[in-house]
């Protein structure tokens, strides 16, 4: 795979990651260790997924500029 698709598939996987945790959590917050946790995880995690995916694309950008305002360089590196 081309370099230059290595931003789309870091959101790609971070959704899926970050996604499948907090879904995990809130189901379970919310079911409990209920016999068909599995299938409700699931049920809630692929909509958030769907979600996550394109917020990752759109809101990274804006992050990174975010972090780069409050994060000082290394003495002599010009941004």
């Amino acid at each position: 795979m081309s370099p230059r698709y290595a931003p789309i598939l870091f959101g790609f996987v971070l959704s899926a990651l970050m996604s499948l945790i907090v879904s995990g959590i809130a189901t379970l917050r919310t079911a409990g260790l209920a016999e068909d946790f599995p299938s409700l995880w699931l049920a809630a995690w692929l909509p958030s997924w769907f979600i996550a995916f394109p917020t990752v694309l759109v809101v990274a950008p804006f992050a990174r500029r975010l972090v780069g305002m409050i994060v000082r360089a290394p003495a002599g590196e010009v941004r």
